[in-house]
């Protein structure tokens, strides 16, 4: 899709579409979706940020919540080398002597009314931040400095971002930091809605892989390791391929426990090993 401001040719990113649904915590859909609420003339929507460990569903949370309202949703990485201008208006040599002036997925958001994802966002620079600040206050726009233009938010435009509890992120800066409210912290979830959590991205799977995997990692949540339903997810499908290649009674038996060890580590077997189910 093109469009035109201030006389500069856009063109806009596509949506993203992902195959997912979020399942319990429901406590923590309503806090996102009541961020983004208006209720006044003179209110605006805020700034939520998801805070929580790596993979417990924080861009899950924040899609199906996108998905509720009926927005196209667009998710943005943020790196340690993202860029003010990879935020906004990325410029491209197009032919001799012309450039094309590509919109990022957040201001393609925010040109048609959608719903844009920054994931991850403690991986960005202050540099890169204090480009959206304005965008995070009652002004609502940014600037790109490559095309020249201002561009304004449209009413509809809703920001999240994520962002990883561990050391491989910078310290927001006060100005933003309170920009970026309210915080919403994603915990693990409880033993129930883990289980639900693996069946719907493990539909294929037995149950009783669905229940060692749950034990599994009720346990490690209980020590306090860092182990996530993404890990588990991936602990299963692995486990299930093994088992649909084994050619021994033995390779079944161990399928678990060999996912368990290839996905985490050894040292993962200590949540392990007590629930180790037999072959079937």
């Amino acid at each position: 899709m093109i469009v035109e401001i201030d006389g500069v040719t856009l063109h806009l990113a596509h949506p993203d579409q992902l195959n997912v649904r979020w399942v319990g915590q429901e406590e923590m859909m309503r806090q996102l979706l009541a961020a983004w609420l208006v209720v006044h003339d003179q209110d605006i929507p805020m700034n939520p940020r998801l805070l929580g460990k790596p993979g417990v569903g924080k861009t899950t949370l924040a899609y199906a919540a996108a998905q509720r309202l009926g927005r196209d949703v667009f998710i943005m990485q943020a790196t340690l080398d993202t860029r003010p201008e990879d935020l906004i208006v990325t410029p491209v040599i197009e032919g001799a002597r012309q450039l094309r002036y590509v919109a990022s997925p957040l201001v393609t958001a925010m040109i048609l009314g959608g719903v844009v994802i920054l994931d991850e966002g403690n991986r960005m620079s202050e540099k890169s931040w204090a480009s959206l600040a304005p965008l995070l206050d009652n002004r609502r726009y940014v600037e790109s400095l490559v095309a020249g233009i201002k561009i304004k938010a449209h009413p509809s435009f809703r920001l999240v971002t994520t962002m990883n509890d561990d050391a491989s992120t910078f310290e927001l800066p006060e100005y933003i930091h309170s920009r970026l409210q309210p915080q919403i912290f994603i915990d693990f979830p409880e033993r129930d809605e883990e289980y639900h959590i693996l069946k719907e991205n493990l539909p294929f799977a037995e149950d009783k892989i669905l229940f060692y995997v749950t034990e599994f990692l009720q346990q490690a949540h209980a020590a306090d390791e860092r182990y996530t339903v993404r890990d588990g997810i991936n602990i299963g499908r692995f486990a299930i391929k093994l088992k649909s290649l084994a050619t021994q009674p033995s390779h079944e038996t161990d399928a678990l426990e060999t996912a368990v060890i290839e996905t985490l580590g050894e040292e993962a077997l200590r949540y392990a090993r007590r629930n180790r189910p037999g072959a079937s």
